[in-house]
């Protein structure tokens, strides 16, 4: 008698935690201040309050990255869902308010979706949002650094065919391509030979236009950068004076990417987690760096860490691009 064919589990979410215990963001804070260029991980930029802003960002007229990228997604999610291709692992790297996200799942229908991100918040609101949207669709939440090595969960019932990162936003780009490659070689692991990756990537373009995107006239952007240092005084206790730094952002043409920093307005003390720092009137803490590649630059990035590409989708002005690649 042959039994019956069970159906594959459908509609569960489930959350994992996998940052390590103690604190790593005071770690990651002293440390970097300590150096002498004064530095902070551009990843803890996203708490909840940043994610906000960081939204914001995103509606501002001369920030064209994010509705670009939508307005790719939209024309194209249907070729990138062939690209991937059925019974496809989405495995997401920060997940945001997962717009871009949707617009992929609509037309892919995955099996399993799983969204990685520092912020565990941001994860579970995600999640909640997309298991609304999308009933059938089984969601493994993992809260972790997706930029260091990671065994994610198994998920048993679900049939999976392949693995595919999807890395939207230009995220890509604060790393340098060295940090880059080493990156996507995490990326290429996890995704096996034969894998995918979906990666968004901001092409270079005029310098005025960069200018305008990364500190515009409103404001914004040098409220997202400054709420780091609102996020230190809340978390770890320190004193910044908010009104004492402002929000500095640059092109550097030899390096290819924008620069963000927070300088100093003033010579002061600045004191977190028992420690004291000083500053002098114009000296900087480094808190992001954006890298502009032109399409054949950044697939030679992707190739050393083991991608071949094999689609890419760019809007009408070039200033934006969508790359499709598989792990070989």
């Amino acid at each position: 008698m042959a039994l019956p064919q069970q159906r594959p589990v459908q509609g569960l979410v489930r959350f994992y935690n996998f940052l390590p215990e103690g604190n790593p963001f005071l770690h990651d804070v002293l440390s970097g201040m300590a150096q002498p260029q004064k530095s902070l991980p551009s990843k803890y930029l996203y708490d909840t309050r940043g994610c906000e802003l960081f939204e914001k960002v995103c509606e501002l007229p001369d920030y064209y990255l994010a509705r670009t990228e939508i307005a790719i997604m939209r024309e194209h999610a249907g070729a990138m869902a062939r690209f991937l291709g059925p019974d496809c692992q989405l495995i997401e790297f920060g997940s945001g308010s997962s717009t871009k996200t949707r617009i992929l799942i609509e037309q892919l229908q995955p099996p399993l979706y799983v969204p990685i991100d520092i912020a565990g918040e941001a994860i579970r609101a995600a999640a909640a949002g997309l298991a609304q949207a999308f009933p059938r669709l089984n969601i493994n939440g993992v809260c972790a650094d997706y930029t260091r090595p990671l065994t994610l969960p198994e998920f048993v019932g679900v049939p999976i065919r392949r693995k595919a990162v999807y890395f939207p936003g230009s995220t890509i780009g604060n790393f340098t391509p060295h940090e880059a490659i080493e990156f996507l070689k995490i990326a290429r692991r996890m995704v096996g030979p034969g894998g995918a990756l979906l990666i968004g990537v901001d092409l270079k373009k005029d310098k005025q236009a960069l200018a305008a995107a990364y500190d515009d006239a409103a404001g914004v952007t040098a409220a997202f950068n400054l709420n780091l240092l609102q996020r230190i005084n809340r978390e770890l206790g320190g004193d910044f004076q908010l009104r004492r730094f402002r929000h500095k952002a640059f092109y550097d043409e030899i390096k290819g990417w924008i620069e963000m920093h927070l300088e100093s307005l003033a010579s002061q003390f600045v004191h977190v987690g028992g420690e004291r720092f000083g500053f002098n009137a114009g000296e900087t803490i480094h808190t992001e760096i954006s890298c502009k590649y032109s399409v054949e630059e950044f697939q030679a990035v992707a190739h050393r860490a083991g991608f071949a590409p094999e689609q890419t989708w760019i809007d009408a002005a070039k200033l934006f691009s969508v790359h499709g690649m598989i792990a070989v």
